[in-house]
């Protein structure tokens, strides 16, 4: 469900409605944008976003009482915009130090960046970096309350940094390097997890996983531009519980690029569903280490980047119905009805967040047993990218890597809105935070158990649209 004031309307309504505003037809919910031959060009704008005093962050739970309020700022956040062009075809990738974006958020983002400069709304991509250390823009039961100004302003912004990065464009030659970041990332559901290095044809989600793999995509401009790198790791920003906002460890990492190297590197999520940061032993409290990592990793991916070929830019978009386990649901709600006192912790999590959850749970409608998101690949030259709304367990991620039409891939979560964590089969039969609590925070019923397969199975799909 989408929550817009006090009225809640289907996904699926709410694309038509903002597509339909933006004078966008889309038909049967599909986009799709190629351009044969011609010289790349790219550009970047960057916004400052830094959240106000007083306003709630997300990430954790805090009961209405007592809520997670900022009083302080540990290091500034922005709005950074890459501005894509190759023939007729344009596309723009936003970085948001955000927790999530809501379809609401992105639907009107999107409308505005193609009002203002004339990109299709369906080409904009707006990918949250998930930091815990700073508002959420998508409803949750006690999770974090929306700041419901500060998101408007920092829509504004989004706009803005999507003009400034049109107005930056110069003509680029791209490269791709990419290291392995080990000691920065681990996976937080089992001790016995393996890596990249071993994921091979034949792996599937009976085991857990981790993609210790760093990508980062440089863009060379000649004339005095200066140079742009945009990287992707699979891992959480959630080293700190405090009360100051930032970016959390890209934060530090951008930092400290900046002062060695004199770039600017912007961070996109990957599949960081079961992953934490650092190296299993401390990661709350200390985003030093994990840093430190991204960092060596980073600047070995940036030396050995090889050069990509850009022969076209293709954007392609299209829906993906992810079924609901309306049983379940149906269950839980049965369950909280005959015994509400019972319903007071493990997957409950508490008195007062079940009793939220079961007031606004009882209203949903039954006959609606899928969630409908929106799914984006693009492909520049020889890389591709695929983007999801989902927090993706690490097995589908490497997976849709693996077998990806492209010889490079790289997997986005947390974009264009946000349906929270998109776990493996196991996690369900476990009863895991990702699987049966997430579900409740997000006000949805649970997916079924091999949901995520399907996704992966549809961005594969998408892929091979804009491989060609």
């Amino acid at each position: 469900m989408i929550r817009t004031n006090d009225r809640t309307v289907s996904r699926r309504r709410f694309l038509e409605r903002m597509a339909g505003a933006a004078g966008i037809s889309l038909g049967g919910r599909r986009g799709f944008g190629a351009a044969g031959a011609a010289r790349l060009l790219a550009g970047e704008g960057v916004v400052d976003t830094t959240p106000p005093l007083g306003i709630e962050m997300g990430g954790f739970h805090r009961p209405p009482d007592n809520p997670r309020l900022i009083t302080g700022i540990r290091q500034p956040t922005s709005a950074r915009a890459l501005w894509l062009a190759c023939g007729d075809v344009r596309a723009a990738i936003v970085s948001l130090d955000m927790l999530d974006v809501s379809y609401e958020f992105t639907g009107r983002v999107q409308a505005e960046v193609a009002r203002e400069t004339g990109i299709p709304a369906s080409h904009v991509r707006v990918c949250a970096t998930h930091s815990h250390s700073m508002p959420a823009f998508q409803f949750s039961h006690q999770w974090g309350a929306v700041p419901q100004e500060y998101m408007a302003a920092v829509a504004k912004k989004v706009v803005e940094a999507c003009r400034l990065a049109k107005e930056d464009l110069a003509p680029a030659e791209a490269y791709l390097g990419k290291a392995r970041a080990v000691g920065a990332n681990f996976n937080r559901t089992t001790k016995k997890f393996k890596t990249d290095a071993e994921f091979t044809k034949n792996s599937t989600e009976d085991e857990r996983w981790l993609d210790t793999m760093l990508h980062v995509l440089r863009l060379e401009r000649p004339g005095g531009r200066r140079t742009l790198a945009w990287y992707h790791f699979s891992n959480h920003p959630v080293c700190f519980r405090d009360s100051l906002a930032g970016p959390d460890w890209p934060g530090l990492v951008a930092k400290r690029v900046a002062e060695t190297r004199k770039l600017a590197p912007v961070f996109l999520q990957g599949h960081a569903g079961d992953v934490n940061p650092g190296d299993g032993t401390i990661w709350i409290g200390e985003a030093e280490p994990t840093a430190a990592a991204v960092c060596d990793a980073l600047g070995r991916a940036l030396d050995d980047a090889r050069p990509v070929k850009v022969d076209a830019l293709r954007v392609a978009v299209e829906p993906c119905d992810l079924p609901l386990d309306m049983a379940l649901f149906q269950t839980w709600l049965d369950e909280y009805r005959k015994n509400p006192a019972a319903c007071k912790s493990g997957p409950w999590v508490d008195a007062g967040f079940a009793k939220a959850w079961f007031e606004s749970a009882s209203k949903y409608d039954l006959n609606r047993a899928a969630l409908p998101i929106t799914l984006a690949a693009m492909r520049l030259g020889e890389v591709g990218m695929v983007f999801h709304p989902a927090e993706m367990y690490s097995c589908y991620g490497l997976a849709i890597r693996r077998d990806s039409p492209l010889a490079d891939t790289l997997v986005v979560g947390y974009a264009d809105g946000t349906i929270g964590y998109a776990p493996d089969v196991n996690a369900y039969k476990a009863g895991e935070y990702a699987a049966v609590v997430v579900p409740k925070i997000l006000d949805y019923p649970p997916l079924v158990p091999t949901a995520t397969q399907t996704l992966a199975e549809s961005a594969l799909g998408l892929l091979k649209k804009v491989a060609g």
